[in-house]
């Protein structure tokens, strides 16, 4: 399969999921300012007219988009590594907190902090919230080491959101809960991997854009 991301994008979240599960894929580098694939320019339009990542193509070659979905899906295709419980009320339980990550933190607090082009208001509006969906999140991380029983695709998508505090102006000091997951997390060595995989390619990135 083929994952088409920018580095320390959410799709990094797919990263870690795939690389816990020992899977063997190809990562396409997508340059989000151009919407063009960095090996060869590409028009990445052409693959998701949103111009968004991740996008996961399968081995069959159907194209899927949208994190909670995409992590579903590697979850499900290698079950031998338990990203995901198989049925029960775990599964909702995972599928609330990927739509928790996805809207309250991805969507909803940290896009709107980053974006330079969001106004004021909005960057203000956010950082109003940010302390209920922290506070929310710390409360659930009392005496839990992950998210759920076991490390699972939440906990992928929960660390790459939560890696973007530091350059959007949140202190996760202020909640001990989620700052101590958050540590635990960046030790875990999918994670780890992923990190310093893909923060060496957003510096080369940023060099060339510079030197532009």
């Amino acid at each position: 399969m083929d994952l088409y991301f920018s580095p320390l994008s959410c799709s990094m979240a797919t990263r870690i999921s795939l690389y816990e599960a020992g899977a063997d894929a190809r990562y396409i580098q997508v340059d989000l300012k151009s919407k063009r694939l960095v090996a060869d320019g590409a028009d990445f339009l052409a693959i998701n007219d949103m111009g968004q990542v991740p996008v996961l193509r399968t081995d069959d070659g159907a194209l899927l988009t949208e994190n909670p979905a995409i992590l579903l899906y590697v979850a499900d295709q290698f079950p031998e590594a338990g990203l995901a419980p198989r049925g029960g009320f775990d599964r909702y339980r995972l599928q609330q907190w990927l739509g928790f990550a996805n809207s309250e933190l991805h969507k909803a607090t940290f896009v709107p902090l980053l974006d330079s082009k969001c106004p004021e208001g909005g960057k203000a509006y956010a950082k109003e919230k940010t302390a209920l969906r922290l506070g929310h999140l710390a409360r659930h991380l009392e005496d839990r080491e992950f998210v759920l029983d076991r490390f699972t695709v939440a906990d992928a998508y929960l660390t790459t959101v939560l890696n973007w505090a530091r350059y959007s102006g949140v202190d996760l000091a202020g909640w001990q809960g989620v700052e101590a997951y958050y540590g635990r997390m960046m030790a875990w060595p999918s994670i780890a991997r992923a990190i310093a995989e893909e923060m060496a390619l957003y510096r080369a990135e940023q060099t060339g854009l510079n030197a532009a």
